[in-house]
């Protein structure tokens, strides 16, 4: 009699051939919110979740877009509410520790490993030595990590700095996105396998082609391959006070955000988020507009009504919709998606019959 197939017995074989494979899903657990929920919403689905562990995320802008802001500043410190440990990598050399600390960061050093470094051959090998320490540990000793690399546009290939000691400077254009593919290519298994996030920023620059005008991202596309997420930025005024009337000096920038590539909800969504100087990123910033957008507010005069699951009404100009107001919006949003798209749909239905 012919002995049946023992699936239990080939996944332990498997297992033990090829010691960094994993056996099934790596779907996301852990979430870090980008500390705005528009954003979050728009990367996620979720209002309350944001950037997945276990995965890649790239946020791509011009200079002083927010990239930073979001990346080293906010989902590093929401790491650190979490009791996670972050690792910066700053290839830059621009995150000075007050910056981090007006932001919310904790700089300790038992908080946060922050480094400096610009060859990709360096950060490759750092993230190696770090990650075979990891492996080593026993898994419920282990903190969950997430790597912030600050930014890919920066780095150098050995060829730059021996270009730059002989006084050339043709550059590197062809090996760099290759090593950079590589890099990514390496961390993408490892870094899901064991729960460990990576984000990044990188740089853009305009697009040449009039049929395709959104801006491109620097690198070659390997980067992007492996992303689960890629946010572009791009920086916009904000001439506008507190309470939201126009004014002539500018107070701020605007984050205009689009996501190019999501695993988690509808790619090629967009929101804006409001970074004034003197006050920080307003968690709420972009959620007006948003529910005004999708057609959940019934205007009344100047005057907006919205109905929730349980049968309450609220009514009110736009300043009344409160952080309080718009947080029982957030928590009722699939129910109220849901009636706009219902009654859309029977709308519809009526002209057919018609």
């Amino acid at each position: 009699m012919t002995k049946a197939f023992d699936v239990s017995k080939f996944r332990k074989t498997l297992t033990k051939a090829v010691p960094n494979m994993a056996m099934g899903f790596n779907d996301p657990t852990d979430w870090i919110s980008t500390g705005n929920y528009a954003l979050n919403y728009r990367i996620s689905g979720d209002f309350f979740k944001g950037v997945p562990m276990g995965k890649v995320t790239m946020f791509a802008g011009e200079s002083g877009s927010g990239k930073s802001f979001i990346c080293s500043g906010n989902l590093v410190r929401e790491a650190q509410s979490k009791g996670w440990l972050p690792i910066l990598i700053d290839t830059e050399n621009a995150l000075d520790e007050s910056w981090l600390h007006a932001l919310g960061v904790d700089t300790s050093e038992d908080k946060l490993i922050k480094v400096s470094m610009s060859m990709i051959d360096e950060v490759a090998k750092m993230i190696s030595e770090f990650m075979k320490e990891y492996r080593a540990t026993p898994e419920d000793k282990r903190p969950k990590v997430l790597f912030v690399l600050d930014s890919l546009g920066m780095m150098l290939t050995q060829t730059d700095i021996d270009q730059f000691d002989r006084g050339e400077l043709k550059g590197d254009m062809g090996r760099k996105p290759k090593a950079l593919t590589a890099l990514i290519r390496n961390c993408v298994n490892m870094f899901g396998n064991y729960n460990v996030g990576l984000v990044a920023t990188n740089h853009t620059y305009a697009s040449q082609d009039m049929f395709d005008p959104d801006d491109k991202i620097s690198g070659g596309q390997g980067f992007i391959y492996a992303s689960s997420i890629v946010v572009a930025m791009r920086k916009l005024k904000l001439k506008e006070d507190e309470d939201g009337n126009k004014t002539t000096d500018v107070r701020g920038i605007r984050a205009a955000c689009k996501v190019m590539k999501t695993r988690y909800n509808k790619p090629f969504e967009t929101c804006q988020v409001k970074i004034p100087w003197d006050s920080g990123m307003n968690p709420f910033s972009g959620i007006w507009e948003m529910i005004e957008d999708s057609g959940m507010l019934i205007r009344e005069g100047n005057r907006y009504k919205v109905t929730f699951s349980d049968g309450e009404e609220f009514i009110g100009f736009r300043k009344a919709y409160t952080d309080e107001v718009l947080m029982k919006i957030m928590k009722d949003y699939d129910f109220l998606s849901g009636k706009v798209f219902n009654d859309i749909k029977e709308a519809s239905e009526a002209r057919e019959e018609d």
